[in-house]
């Protein structure tokens, strides 16, 4: 039975309100640092994480426009101008301003926007070495979440592997097993690729950063 939604949006706003706090708390340096989205530093990830707050529907539209359709331009364009114009206390600030806001993704509904706020901030956390572990309840609404229609869009390729939790009782697909904690793999679902050490595996070759 699926989780009802007056949890999940208790879980979003617990969520961003933790990662605030988290993101108050970096070093310039770690501001700079680089995130598992490619190309984007820690300071592009948190801007980004409060962009649908932010921006009305019309405006991203226009937006989307001007980059010929690509969400990844538009959202990269964004991102990068946001962080010119906000210090990093104000990219912290704006998730826990609105750690209520009823945004959700075009796909996914309410678990899909605490899909959003967790992935990202595992983008921040793991790239950093920061040992947060997400709090179980929360992560297993995502875990649940997970959807193979989406992985075209992250550029997730899972042929041939199963993703095996070792600290939850979670795994996902078929074929050789891959074993990390159930926050890591969550990150394989959605296209990331980790630092080294994070996986175990005959095919965890595939999924580090390097």
């Amino acid at each position: 039975m699926g989780r009802a939604a007056n949890d999940i949006t208790t879980a979003i706003a617990a969520e961003r309100t933790e990662l605030a706090d988290l993101f108050s708390e970096l070093s310039p340096d770690q501001w700079q640092a680089p995130s598992l989205c490619v190309g984007w530093r820690v300071r592009e990830v948190v801007a980004h994480m409060s962009m649908g707050f932010r921006y009305r529907t019309g405006r991203v539209l226009w937006e989307l426009a001007k980059a010929r359709g690509s969400l990844d331009r538009t959202t990269d364009r964004i991102a990068r101008r946001d962080t010119a114009r906000h210090a990093d206390e104000q990219l912290a600030a704006f998730l826990r301003q609105h750690a209520h806001h009823p945004w959700r993704p075009p796909v996914g509904g309410v678990a899909a926007a605490l899909g959003h706020d967790i992935v990202h901030g595992l983008d921040v956390t793991v790239a950093l070495g920061v040992d947060r572990r997400v709090p179980e309840d929360r992560l297993r609404i995502v875990l649940d979440a997970v959807d193979p229609r989406a992985f075209r869009f992250f550029g997730t390729d899972l042929d041939g592997v199963q993703l095996c939790a070792e600290d939850l009782d979670w795994t996902f697909g078929t074929g050789t097993p891959l074993y990390g904690r159930a926050q890591e793999l969550l990150l394989i679902a959605y296209g990331r690729r980790l630092p080294a050490g994070r996986l175990r595996g005959v095919e965890c070759h595939r999924f580090v950063a390097g």
